[in-house]
């Protein structure tokens, strides 16, 4: 376990929160809410009185008072009081926006009260990165509290943020829910939580970890089999089949996703020239380059270079063809 802290922190190095939508929702029994998938990242935290999830898979659990949620890639789910309650789209709510993207929400009737913490992240990362798809839809962690006493102060640092309304408050929270988010993932690989595949067994695999470390820390050096497997100090061989096994695919079918993946983001969010993303991953042409890229990302570099960065979208606020 001694080394898991130092792999994690490699592989979560760049992965980074561009933005955040903080929500304090305050639900009177009886209660449903349906998030419905969505682009971004989403998180939960139950922080009074128990309450219960209907998980991407449709299975019902109940969820404890000081329970944790992450949904990496938004995937689609329901919080309730009960599970015979039918679930309402969270624009439903009443909604006090505060300040920027952070808002006070209620709901429900006039029951009990549940107090939830909940956000939406904004990765700057798509929903398709490597990195991501080898996280689970779902990672919950029971009695995080005792495992990671500091989670509370986050949320009461957020929680002031939040009633005091400052300038920055935004970044701020941001920054808060960065620390929150990767201590939730942290604490999700060191308890065991859920089965060993995918990320997990990544994360937990000191030699695969090395390895996942450097090729998204450095995505565009020209990666061969025989590099990597000289890194994990094994053979080409068995490398290659100690990292489908871990990780689900071959090395270089991984390496070409993470570059790939690395030159969308220099198009869309960063606006680089199409012929300097292709240098920099070390291509002869600007052709050969955009070739490999709509193999991987599916459209061709200038399609994503001129959409751009699509903007998150506050799930609490009522869409605005039903507003007019």
């Amino acid at each position: 376990m001694s080394q898991l802290p130092d792999h994690l922190t490699d592989m979560l190095r760049g992965l980074r929160l561009d933005g955040v939508d903080y929500t304090r929702c305050q639900m009177a029994a009886p209660w449903a809410i349906a998030f419905p998938a969505q682009r971004e990242a989403r998180f939960h935290f139950v922080s009074r009185r128990d309450c219960w999830l209907r998980t991407p898979d449709g299975d019902w659990l109940e969820l404890r008072d000081g329970d944790a949620l992450l949904m990496p890639r938004g995937a689609a789910h329901v919080l309730a009081s009960s599970p015979e309650i039918a679930p309402a789209p969270p624009c439903s709510c009443k909604v006090r926006q505060l300040c920027g993207e952070v808002a006070d929400v209620e709901g429900g009737g006039a029951g009990a009260h549940t107090l939830l913490f909940s956000g939406s992240m904004t990765f700057n990362i798509d929903t398709d990165h490597p990195l991501l798809r080898l996280m689970p839809e779902m990672m919950r962690m029971s009695e995080v509290v005792a495992h990671e006493p500091g989670i509370p102060h986050l949320l009461e640092a957020m929680g002031r943020e939040v009633a005091m309304d400052r300038v920055g408050a935004g970044g701020i929270l941001a920054r808060l829910a960065d620390v929150l988010a990767a201590t939730i993932m942290r604490t999700w690989v060191e308890r065991g939580c859920g089965e060993a595949k995918g990320w997990i067994a990544a994360a937990r695999c000191p030699l695969i970890g090395r390895v996942l470390a450097a090729i998204h820390a450095h995505p565009e050096t020209d990666w061969t089999v025989e590099s990597l497997a000289k890194l994990m100090g094994a053979s080409r061989s068995g490398f290659a089949e100690r990292f489908a096994g871990v990780v689900g695919e071959t090395p270089a079918r991984y390496v070409a996703q993470v570059r790939m993946h690395q030159a969308r983001q220099w198009l869309a969010r960063d606006r680089l020239r199409i012929a300097v993303v292709a240098q920099r991953l070390g291509y002869d042409s600007e052709a050969s380059f955009s070739r490999a890229f709509k193999r991987v990302i599916g459209a061709p570099p200038s399609q994503i270079r001129a959409a751009g960065e699509a903007s998150p979208a506050n799930l609490f606020e009522a869409p605005a063809a039903a507003a007019e």
